[in-house]
């Protein structure tokens, strides 16, 4: 059940160039994949910011962040012990019902991913980033939960030079999946999708879109499905490959 939480900052920290890991305290129960809103400690921005939950444990919530405008820009200049304000937890979570899943991320879709492998039974993980700074930090955080770690970047400097969707369809010849679950940038999803329907392997998809207040109130983050109008914050973000991407 969703809350309103005032809590504090409990690290802060820049994990690679323009990205934070972001841990608050917080006691509460999630799953992977929900999200939570964030009200930035000033005056000056009034639309709260959606991070996925990156874990929780130990009455700790943590989220990682890109910086890519003012709102996040001055979230870095928040501090150990800083109060802070989060509605929580939000949307729906990823199906990890199987024996063997695999994780599919890109960028900071890899966030809610990492929550996914430390829930999951058994979790293999194709990560893709521009270049090594993308990727190695997030190589360090899913070694604490998976060793089957499949890394590429599109410049060739850490892992295999390329996009996950170049090398997927072998590893899918090679190794027996009973789902996919994606997140990351919406051409990277919509062909992992096609990949997994070839395979006839049942994916799920994480949807991101700017949302004012992520309760299903105002619709801005509405979008068109095979099942008619939703809403990604209250009927996602997690949907079915198909019923978003028509594949």
């Amino acid at each position: 059940m969703k809350k309103i939480i005032d809590t504090q900052i409990i690290e802060n920290a820049e994990t690679a160039k323009n990205i934070y890991r972001l841990t608050v305290k917080a006691n509460m129960e999630a799953q992977p994949g929900q999200f939570v809103q964030v009200r930035l400690p000033s005056n000056e921005f009034t639309l709260r910011r959606p991070f996925g939950i990156a874990a929780i444990n130990n009455e700790q919530i943590t989220m990682f962040y890109r910086v890519v405008g003012s709102g996040t820009e001055f979230l870095t200049t928040c501090k150990v012990g800083d109060n802070i304000n989060l509605i929580a937890p939000l949307g729906n979570g990823f199906d990890l019902d199987g024996e063997k899943i695999l994780l599919v991320g890109g960028g900071m879709g890899l966030a809610p991913l990492l929550f996914a492998a430390y829930k999951s039974k058994s979790a293999d993980i194709f990560m893709g980033g521009r270049n090594s700074g993308e990727v190695i930090f997030w190589q360090d955080e899913f070694k604490n939960c998976t060793d089957k770690i499949f890394v590429m970047t599109d410049d060739g400097s850490y892992g295999s030079k390329g996009f996950v969707t170049d090398f997927l369809p072998d590893n899918l010849k090679s190794t027996s999946y009973d789902k996919i679950l994606v997140c990351g940038p919406e051409i990277m999803m919509r062909k992992v999708a096609a990949i997994a329907k070839k395979f006839n392997i049942p994916c799920q998809v994480s949807l991101e879109k700017r949302m004012a207040c992520g309760l299903g109130v105002c619709l801005s983050c509405s979008i068109d499905t095979t099942n008619g109008r939703k809403k990604i914050c209250k009927d996602g973000p997690i949907f079915n490959a198909e019923e978003v991407f028509y594949v």
